[in-house]
């Protein structure tokens, strides 16, 4: 079955933007989705949020520091799931909670060149 790359994207944000209820919040729905993903078999990795810095390397392999102040949004973290079409991978992005905080979900089929996983 192929795997789902799902990269979670947002306006830039910093944490003083979020109180600590609301951030409370979003971690209990981003646990109950990650653990229906796992106890149902589809998520196979939770991946991880992104740090707000970042280095970009150009062709000429020259290195920019971040963050990128004219990004007009961001790569806020991925996360890697199964599914039998590309469907049924975007109706597990629609459950995610990221969409609920506002930020949409790029759903991309991977390639499957990598070696196998466990």
């Amino acid at each position: 079955m192929p795997n789902f790359l799902l990269v979670y994207r947002s306006q830039p944000y910093t944490a003083a933007d979020v109180s600590p209820a609301q951030m409370e919040e979003s971690m209990k729905r981003w646990t109950a989705w990650i653990t229906e993903g796992f106890t149902n078999g589809w998520m196979v990795d939770p991946g991880d949020a992104l740090l707000p810095d970042g280095r970009k390397v150009d062709v000429n392999r020259a290195v920019t520091d971040g963050p990128f102040v004219e990004a007009k949004e961001v790569v806020g973290g991925y996360s890697v799931v199964t599914a039998p079409t590309y469907e049924q991978a975007v109706e597990y992005a629609k459950k995610c909670p990221h969409i609920d905080d506002g930020g949409h979900i790029e759903v991309r089929q991977t390639a499957g060149l990598g070696p196998p996983k466990g």
